[in-house]
């Protein structure tokens, strides 16, 4: 395994409460590098972090790795299977002062890369 993969793997496992459900798989193509993250259903939170923090935080360190190896890196976390979101509310169905949820998809497509 790479040195940006075997990153992600440790550092993913130190944040998580099933380290042996984290399995990365990394893939190189004319894009750059890609590596997979899949984590235990109950792990996808402290994985993406509030708002996508951690996911942002993670994506900005593979940066700075694939920078110092000329190297485009990205992160795809996957949804395991199973899982369960939210339904979708509608943006006028929020009260005024409540915080609407963002499904997964959402706040991963938030994240600038």
């Amino acid at each position: 395994m790479e040195r940006d993969a075997q990153f992600v793997e440790e550092v993913v496992k130190m944040l998580v409460d099933n380290p042996d459900d984290v399995k990365v798989d990394r893939k190189v193509d004319e894009m750059g590098v890609l590596i997979s993250l899949d984590v235990n259903q109950e792990d996808m939170g402290m994985v993406i972090g509030r708002e996508g923090s951690t996911a942002k935080a993670l994506r900005t360190l593979l940066r700075v790795v694939g920078a110092r190896n000329n190297a485009r890196v990205n992160l795809k976390i996957n949804e395991p299977e199973g899982s369960e979101r939210p339904a979708r509310k509608e943006e006028s169905g929020a009260e005024e002062g409540e915080k609407e949820q963002k499904t997964l998809d959402e706040v991963v497509g938030d994240i600038e890369i």
